[in-house]
């Protein structure tokens, strides 16, 4: 297929799946799955000189891979994301390439493997298993029988209990007995059929759906008894239970059944039905890769019965020791990697050896109108003693919200370049980097240092000019986006690159950057605050500095959680504050409204805003839909004062400083993380005014309301990272993956933070016995690394 084929199909099913709600089912066999197939073929078809884009679309490849776990909103932000990266990619040229016509070969069916390890025999000579199924099995990841034994079930339903129809209150998972009595399904669009069902147990009628599953509307016709597993949402005013499974009463299984991840065409008894088998043939054969003498030292069971424990568990207990033994090898194997980075990077040579600059740090200092606070004072000194040794910098700041991570830049910036180098600075939204690149270029004009914006809307003329300025020094300091990266772009003397919103880059675009000095010191930043665990797996191979203090002078947030009745007091409150000289945000989940959905809208929000609520004042609107220059043009007006009512999506969630901006209030807020929230609130309350954060939400669930309650409880970012980490895993809170660095399958980074923990140890103590890794007892060890962390540099 044509490259250009493969582009229109990729735009055209991610716009569909928008349309749809995201749920999913804009294309048969899912939409994630078919992304990311299209992704795959396009990176395929990427001419040499575009590496970076090759890191790119893997980022997006493996996001989706997450795809099905999301919430709702979580996937409108993602799309809302992704939409923005296709719409740069459409604006450069010379990407791709069609790949060469091959010529047809035949076809040779290999004989099943007598002798295998590591059960890297292709899954489909395993027995029921024949070309269709596989390539079902293929969309979950699933081409080996390795593959298959290390998909691993994403919860146990324990069916010797079961609710009645009538105890279903409250969103949550759920087994339910009962009658089918009626069945529905209508096709809303191309590719998506909806499939309705009433179940009656005698206590109530619980309406059942589902989405192109029609193997269920024909197996299961009213009148049938039937045992129905899945998860209760609300729509509108009452709960439906969204189908996960679905068995005859009489043939219904008892005790601990593991659920596994699924796809169209693959019911969960085929699934465990196919586990149990591979665990029976292969599941001995599988290599560890924990060394023997580390599983002897710590007791631990071979991989071979952690593997039977957690396919075929007896009890749950069983189960989560099973779990626990596959997530050390998979946090020992990252540990293991992040140790070899560093001591790699120790030995790879003499790196920037910056001057104390004292005095040039004085003078910028001295144009603040603020001093620093302890914390960033702090943090300077230890970036400062990393950027005088020799050794290269690799470090991570994290810092709360408004907590003065942008200043603590500026400084090591100013030290870089009064030690005769340049510095670059990496953000990664055109928004975000021209307004660092403006409030830089103020900042550092009476100290006489020129910065320069890469952007790519730039005219030719300038950006040429601006190349030209980086390649002989003239410039010494340059901020952009992705467009640094790219080839062309030559420094004459980089000792210094800093990378903001680190979580938004992966491992290759920062080695990208920093290759294109001489070893030049690296400083990544991130404005969500990081567990230790989470920070220790993600970053190992980065020392960490902690912001942990805001600048005087800011004032506290009201933060206030309110249903939707509560609207008329919202805008009493919204027009008292522009009546002061304020500004208020008005955030929603989506941009379009849809009517499978009940969540707010951009549109929809702004319509009623503008035309019933302030027909007086200015509204404006901004979201990932719209044209660079009209965002630009909105987010301009609405600092200026001229909009004063700024409706928008998540797009406003990071870089954004309006100092006037009083009021935030976020619709369906039930729908994003603590970390989201959290940083939404952090758009206001950057001025001398006080501030209010409103949290609209209703028919919530548990976990929404211990989010709420937390939202209003605190706003240290910290506490809520731990607290967001608790209710949901890493997931939101780190936005995309780091490309290179393969998502645990097994660990859970609340659960298991003992266990990182002790991973870590062990693999600095086997690293100092073995640090090449080339004992006998290594083997397995490095064979796996070689494998799974190609793209870093580890041997």
């Amino acid at each position: 297929m044509r490259w250009q084929e493969l582009w229109s199909a990729l735009r055209q099913v991610t716009s569909r799946e928008r349309q749809f709600g995201c749920t999913d089912g804009s294309v048969v066999g899912g939409y994630a799955a078919h992304g990311r197939m299209l992704l795959k073929h396009l990176r395929a078809c990427l001419n040499p000189d575009a590496a970076a884009w090759g890191a790119k679309l893997a980022i997006w490849e493996s996001r989706l891979a997450d795809y099905q776990r999301l919430s709702t909103g979580e996937r409108q932000a993602l799309l809302e994301q992704f939409d923005q990266l296709l719409t740069e990619a459409e604006l450069r040229t010379g990407l791709f390439h069609d790949p060469p016509v091959k010529e047809a070969e035949p076809t040779i069916q290999p004989r099943p493997l007598k002798k295998v390890n590591d059960g890297d025999v292709p899954i489909q000579f395993m027995r029921g298993v024949g070309p269709q199924r596989a390539g079902r099995l293929k969309k979950l990841g699933i081409e080996t029988v390795a593959d298959l034994l290390w998909h691993l079930p994403a919860r146990y339903v324990d069916r010797s209990s079961l609710s009645l129809v009538a105890s279903v209150q409250s969103p949550g998972d759920y087994g339910v007995a009962g009658i089918i009595r009626s069945q529905q399904h209508r096709p809303t669009r191309p590719g998506l059929i909806i499939y309705r069902a009433q179940l009656d147990d005698g206590t109530g009628i619980l309406p059942l759906i589902w989405f192109n599953r029609p193997h269920l509307h024909r197996t299961f016709p009213p009148g049938t008894a039937v045992v129905v597993f899945g998860k209760a949402e609300y729509r509108g005013d009452s709960l439906e239970l969204h189908v996960e499974d679905m068995e005859l009463q009489g043939e219904a299984r008892q005790g601990i059944v593991p659920v596994y991840p699924a796809t169209e065409g693959l019911p969960q008894r085929q699934l465990q039905q196919l586990c149990q088998q591979a665990l029976a043939n292969y599941g001995e054969r599988l290599r560890d890769a924990v060394p023997a003498s580390v599983q002897t030292q710590l007791g631990l069971m071979t991989i071979a019965e952690a593997m039977r424990c957690v396919h075929l568990p007896t009890s749950l207990a069983e189960a989560e020791a099973g779990r626990r033994r596959l997530a050390f090898t998979e946090v020992f194997l990252l540990q293991m990697a992040w140790q070899m980075v560093r001591r790699r990077r120790g030995s790879s040579g003499t790196g920037v050896m910056h001057q104390s600059a004292v005095r040039e740090l004085a003078a910028l200092w001295q144009l603040l109108p603020y001093p620093l606070t302890e914390a960033q004072q702090r943090v300077i000194r230890e970036i400062s003693q990393d950027m005088e040794r020799a050794t290269p910098m690799n470090r991570l700041l994290q810092g709360d919200v408004g907590a003065g991570k942008t200043v603590v830049a500026a400084s090591v910036a100013v030290k870089a370049v009064a030690s005769g180098f340049q510095a670059a600075f990496m953000a990664p939204t055109e928004i975000l980097a021209e307004q660092h690149a403006i409030n830089w270029q103020r900042l550092l004009a009476p100290m006489g240092i020129p910065v320069g914006h890469l952007s790519g809307g730039m005219t030719k003329r300038r950006k040429e000019e601006l190349l030209k300025a980086l390649q002989d020094g003239s410039v010494s300091i340059v901020v952009g986006t992705h467009a640094l990266l790219q080839q062309h772009v030559v420094f004459r003397r980089l000792g210094l690159v800093i990378i903001d919103e680190q979580h938004r880059f992966g491992v290759r675009q920062r080695a990208t950057l920093w290759g294109k000095g001489q070893l030049p010191d690296l400083l990544v930043m991130t404005a969500t605050p990081i567990p230790r665990t989470l920070a220790m797996t993600l970053y190992g191979d980065l020392d960490v500095s902690v912001l942990d203090q805001r600048p005087p002078g800011r004032q506290p947030i009201k933060t206030a959680h309110v249903s939707s009745k509560a609207w008329p007091r919202i805008e009493q409150l919204i027009r008292r504050e522009i009546a002061q000289g304020g500004r208020a945000y008005v955030v929603c989940p989506a941009i379009e409204e849809n009517e499978e959905l009940d969540i707010a809208a951009v549109e929809q929000r702004f319509k009623v805003l503008s035309e019933d609520v302030f027909p007086d004042l200015a509204v404006g609107m901004l979201h990932g839909k719209l044209k660079k220059e009209a965002k630009a043009a909105a987010m301009e007006a609405f600092a200026q004062g001229k909009t004063p009512v700024l409706v928008a999506t998540t797009v406003v969630e990071v870089g954004i400083d309006v100092p006037e901006a009083t009021v935030m209030v976020i619709e369906d807020a039930q729908r994003f993380g603590l970390a989201q929230l959290h940083q939404l609130r952090g758009r206001v309350g950057r001025g001398q005014s006080p501030s209010y954060c409103v949290l609209v939400a209703d028919k919530l669930g548990d976990e929404g309301r211990q989010r709420m309650q937390a939202m209003v409880r605190t706003d240290d970012g910290f506490v809520l990272a731990e607290e967001d980490l608790k209710l949901r895993g890493p997931g939101e809170m780190i936005g995309t993956k780091q490309s290179g660095i393969p998502a645990f399958k097994v660990a859970d980074l609340e659960r298991d933070s003992s266990l990182i923990t002790q991973a870590r140890e062990w693999a600095v103590r086997y690293l100092m016995n073995d640090p090449h890794l080339q004992a006998a007892d290594s083997r397995v060890l490095a064979d796996k690394i070689r494998t799974m962390f190609a793209g870093l540099d580890i041997f």
